[in-house]
């Protein structure tokens, strides 16, 4: 096996987790409050990140305490609208819809920066919002945790923008230690606060959060550096694309949750959307530099 075909597979495990997680933490947070779970997930996932990056956060000035710490905002906008959306929604849904922040990114890249985006991106918007109808409006109207896991989306795409600015000046390693800790501790006080602080018990909790913090968070950002050194771009934005497919198929498979026909064809064209939008631009060929 080549490093390729490792990078992939191990990529691959990766985006399984990912979409495993939808179903864990769903029962997880029937046993434990929301906000104490993102706490006890993201303080450890945090700190052992920040273990392996020590050197890079000693070398870390004003400006990138400040770009790690506005990631952590949206990063833990989006957790906390996904995770308290999983207590009324399903795990597919919650799957299918949070991947839409693919879609989301250049239109947000366009409307607060305005950038160009080409015919491509607004047509994945399209048909996206199409298929989000499908999936959850068009049988049963959308619900309240499907409306919060949307707004996940959202804060997941603004998120990628400002990661995009701080990773081109700072360590990546040493903003995702800060991201991290940053919603582990948010999380913390506002569980304290809300006297939702619980000891975790049972194995349903803490297999749901040695997965979340350990494999998906800490291992998960790891993993894909390595996959992104060795795989072609393409195949790394097809593979991480698979994460939402990844959670519709464990809510079927462990979660026992159905989709109608209608609500399927609707997850099919989000899927449609999200592969246009991370694949199709990678296979185009660079344009020509001018001449002179």
């Amino acid at each position: 096996m080549t490093e390729q075909h490792r990078a992939e597979a191990a990529l691959v495990g990766i985006a399984a987790v990912w979409g495993l997680t939808f179903v864990m933490v769903q029962d997880a947070i029937e046993q434990l409050p929301s906000l104490a779970f993102l706490a006890y997930r993201f303080v450890p996932g945090g700190l052992i990140v920040a273990l392996f990056a020590r050197r890079a956060l000693r070398g870390l000035g004003r400006a990138g305490w400040l770009a790690g710490l506005a990631m952590g905002v949206f990063l833990t906008a989006g957790y906390i609208f996904q995770t308290i959306g999983l207590e009324h929604t399903s795990a597919s849904n919650a799957g299918f819809i949070t991947g839409l922040f693919v879609v989301f990114t250049p239109v947000l890249a366009a409307v607060f920066l305005r950038e160009r985006i080409g015919a491509l991106a607004w047509g994945a918007a399209a048909l996206s919002a199409l298929g989000l109808y499908l999936l959850a409006g068009a049988t049963h109207g959308f619900n309240e945790g499907d409306l919060l896991v949307l707004g996940c989306a959202v804060a997941f795409a603004a998120h990628i923008i400002v990661t995009a600015r701080g990773v081109r000046a700072h360590d990546v390693g040493a903003l995702l230690a800060i991201q991290l800790t940053f919603c582990g501790v948010v999380c913390l006080i506002a569980a304290a606060a809300a006297g939702d602080l619980e000891v975790p018990r049972g194995g349903t909790v803490w297999s749901a959060l040695v997965v979340t913090s350990l494999v998906a968070s800490a291992l998960g950002f790891f993993v894909q550096s390595y996959a992104q050194q060795h795989a072609p771009p393409a195949r790394t934005a097809l593979i991480m694309a698979s994460e939402p497919a990844f959670a519709g198929f464990f809510g079927w498979a462990i979660g026992g949750e159905t989709l109608s026909l209608v609500s399927w064809f609707g997850a099919l064209l989000i899927m449609a959307a999200i592969l246009a939008v991370e694949v199709v631009p990678r296979f185009r060929p660079p344009r020509p530099l001018p001449e002179g």
